[in-house]
This record gives structure tokens, sequence and C-alpha cells, in this order.
């Protein structure tokens, strides 16, 4: 469901951004796809995962513009990181979906020549990170709380889970930022262009901070 309506808002956002950029030139769309790459301390239980990335903003100027943007992430859990869910759970069949959603709105500045073009982008908004199990695991009392237990939203105090629970999903909103740069090659004389960027994403989510760069490739208008 999160994907198909991401999917259905990029569609939107592509339909009306054209529409609305063909009436006025200061509006500017993206669409985007690429590869998240965690930072510590998310890299110590997450690998690489895939990221979709659509935007509509406006334009200022040549230079100045302001993007609102809505990320998709998927943080796919790591063999280490599961192995202590494994082991209660006294099984190899169980694993975990990890996803990051973001609402951003951002500032962008950018130079653009004949063809090569180049752009930094900063700012912040709201990051919700949500976690599932494919079957539920009861976490016994006394068990040691470890980064991964952590990271499933279990409550730990002096580094044991509090009480004896059992959850299956778990989601964490926060107030987050982001900066980063990139790089444009224009496609045509209606400022259709082909782009990479690097950026860095961090909020502070429930027990473990988020940190991600997404590094993705697309096209603006």
């Amino acid at each position: 469901m999160p994907l198909r309506a991401l999917l259905s808002f990029a569609v939107l956002s592509i339909v009306f951004g054209g529409s609305a950029r063909a009436q006025d030139s200061r509006i500017n769309t993206n669409l985007g796809v690429g590869v998240t790459v965690p930072v510590n301390p998310t890299a110590a239980l997450i690998g690489a995962g895939v990221n979709v990335v659509v935007g509509v903003g406006y334009n200022f100027d040549k230079h100045h513009s302001l993007v609102g943007q809505f990320m998709w992430s998927g943080l796919p859990l790591n063999q280490d990181a599961l192995r202590p869910i494994r082991i209660l759970a006294n099984t190899r069949d169980i694993s975990t979906s990890s996803n990051l959603f973001a609402v951003t709105g951002n500032y962008r500045y950018r130079i653009q020549g004949k063809v090569f073009g180049g752009y930094i982008i900063a700012g912040g908004g709201v990051y919700y990170r949500r976690v599932t199990l494919s079957r539920q695991v009861p976490v016994g009392i006394g068990t040691v709380c470890g980064p991964t237990w952590q990271w499933l939203g279990y409550a730990c105090v002096s580094g044991i889970i509090t009480d004896d629970q059992t959850l299956i999903r778990s989601g964490s909103t926060a107030f987050g930022g982001n900066a980063g740069v990139g790089f444009t090659i224009r496609i045509n004389e209606e400022g259709y262009k082909f782009y990479v960027e690097s950026r860095y994403h961090y909020a502070p989510t429930k027990n473990i901070a988020t940190q991600i760069i997404p590094i993705t490739l697309g096209f603006s208008w």
C-alpha cells in the first residue's frame, strides 16, 4: 500500500507538474530512483536499499528554488542484525521489513550552463520509520536489549528489555534535516534534465537515529 500510494503520488505530480509548467516556467518537478547507503549507527544494522523520490517546487529565478519532496527508502536489516531474533525464535524462517518515508521542504541553489549544471540543496521535514516482523517473537523478561531490539521498537531500561514484550510492528516519527549536492545534464531546450544527486538525511527516530545517504538518478523539469 505505501508503494502504491507513492507511485500514484509520483504520477499525479508529473501530470499536474507538467501541466503547470506548460503554463508557468517557474514550476519545477523531479522524479528519481537510486540506492540508499546507511551511515552509522544505522549502518551497523542496515544494508544498502532502494529509494524513490518525487518532488514539485517553484523557481524564484534561475538560481533560487523551493522544492517539496516525498521520499521512500527501503532499509533492509542485515544478517548479523537478524541473528539474535532468529536465535530467540529458534528458527531461520523469520524476516523483517524496514521502510523510511519522508516529506521535506528544501531550498535549492542552482548553476546551469548550456549543457552541464550543478546545485546544492538543503531542507527539513517529517521522517517516519516503520519496522515490521514477519511473525511475532515473544521476548522474555531479562532479555539483553541490543541494537536490533531497539531498532524494532522494544523498550529497554539499563540494557534489559522491559517486561515481557511481543511486537510485530512499530513506527517512529521525527523531524529531521538533509543536505546534499547534485549534477545535471540538459537534455533539450525546454529545460528537461538528467540529474545525479547525493544527499545526507538525519532524523532522531526512536532508540536509534536514522542516518542515510540516498544516491539518486532521475529526471527534472
